[in-house]
């Protein structure tokens, strides 16, 4: 085999082995858990040569009996920020990457993996350094953690293969219909909308105002050709990966709103956010008890380390890479 993608069945996952794909890359085991056998839908949106269930897979790696690929892609990971069972989560997120890690160093494979801006925690400053990092949930320590055995091996030269990490910001677009609560806000309130005919959006917390909370939101098919940038033309390191720009989740709403009804020819020139929450378009709903203390209410990925290694990609804005999705949306679900 000449990839593996694990995750494959994922968000990021899915869209990593489609540009594959796009790139003459048939040879690929896709590796993921189908115990929510819906996630097939993304599978059978690949090529693939085959498919490899997450725990048979990393028992083949310990066993030394795994063929070597060109690449490994691991983005295969618990994405819930709220999961309860920490035991899980520290061996699904990180136990199973350090064994992977292991395993291509030994073998001399270029490994990216996934990391998260979650290792940030409520830090207002997204630079990749310690001292800047502190995560809120368990999910973000997962990442931290492996992040740190990375930066040990690297500052020891005993790093013998590429090993890039992405801290991946807010990432939203195609092939997430999977997540549940986890799905972004763009994909839930395209459901939202033409069921309800209105958004809804937290109201103020932490010292923002209705629908101000800012984050870093980054398109998928970005985030996949940065990834690719980096397969091309290896570097060891750990980057941001985001736009670099912090918008507002209204920007989002706004945007869900304005693109729907225009495509269902109701208005003839966008609403103002003022017109959108006036008109009943947006509307603001309790901040929940469960996210006090565990949310980020700001994110903005520096992008200096990213840019200097090389990285070209222009980065969608929210208005741009949402009015997309949107429209990739109508085209999958017509008759939500």
């Amino acid at each position: 085999m000449s990839i593996i993608v694990t995750g494959a069945a994922g968000f990021i996952g899915c869209n990593n082995t489609i540009a594959l794909n796009k790139r003459g890359y048939t040879d690929i085991l896709a590796v993921d858990n189908l115990t929510k056998a819906d996630k097939f839908l993304n599978l059978s949106e690949c090529q693939i040569s085959d498919y490899m269930d997450k725990h048979d897979f990393i028992d083949l790696v310990r066993q030394g009996k795994m063929p070597r690929p060109e690449a490994v892609f691991h983005q295969g990971a618990c994405s819930d920020t709220m999961a309860t069972d920490g035991r899980y989560v520290m061996d699904n997120n990180y136990r199973y990457t350090l064994e992977l890690y292991h395993w291509c160093q030994r073998e001399k494979v270029p490994f990216i993996y996934a990391s998260s801006a979650a290792t940030y925690g409520a830090s207002t400053t997204f630079v990749e350094d310690v001292k800047y990092e502190g995560p809120l949930n368990c999910y973000g320590y997962s990442k931290y953690l492996f992040d740190q055995v990375l930066r040990r091996d690297m500052a020891r030269g005993a790093v013998v293969s590429p090993v890039t990490g992405f801290r991946y910001f807010n990432v939203y677009g195609p092939h997430e219909q999977h997540k549940g609560r986890m799905a972004s806000v763009a994909f839930h309130q395209y459901f939202q909308f033409r069921k309800e005919g209105k958004v809804k959006l937290f109201e103020g917390c932490l010292g923002y105002g209705n629908g101000e909370q800012r984050r870093d939101f980054v398109y998928v098919g970005d985030v996949i050709d940065t990834i690719l940038g980096f397969f091309d033309h290896p570097v060891t390191s750990i980057f941001n990966l985001g736009t670099g720009r912090s918008q507002p989740f209204n920007d989002i709403s706004l945007t869900v709103v304005n693109t729907l009804l225009a495509e269902e020819k109701k208005i003839s020139k966008p609403l103002t956010l003022e017109e959108a929450v006036s008109q009943g378009y947006i509307e603001y709903i309790p901040f929940p008890e469960a996210l006090k203390g565990k949310y980020q209410a700001f994110t903005q990925a520096d992008l200096t380390n990213l840019r200097g290694a090389g990285c070209k990609t222009t980065f969608k804005t929210v208005e741009e890479g949402t009015a997309l999705y949107m429209k990739d949306l109508l085209a999958r679900y017509p008759n939500p």
